[in-house]
């Protein structure tokens, strides 16, 4: 049996759709299916590279998506639903 491991990209992609409205951390990790550890390391590199922006609600962390990371997401999935049309 083949496994079937996931591309950095559809794991940024689901990270950037997490963040789209604002999300904590617990949530991007379940709804992009990560660790703790594995998401952290992603946050950081896309906190880095201007695609999410992270600010202080209370005590809690929040990230959002900026509007680059939102021009890389449109780019993913257009990339990811080309794929898919042509592995059909």
């Amino acid at each position: 049996m083949l496994s079937k491991k996931r591309t950095n990209d559809l794991i940024i992609s689901e990270i950037l759709r997490a963040c789209e409205e604002g999300a904590g951390k617990t949530k991007i990790v379940y709804q992009a299916n990560l660790n703790f550890k594995m998401a952290e390391s992603y946050l950081d590199n896309l906190r880095r590279n201007g695609c999410i922006e992270t600010f202080n609600n209370g005590t809690r962390t929040v990230f959002k998506t900026t509007p680059k990371g939102l021009e890389l997401k449109g780019k993913f999935d257009q990339f990811h639903s080309e794929l898919a049309r042509l592995c059909a």
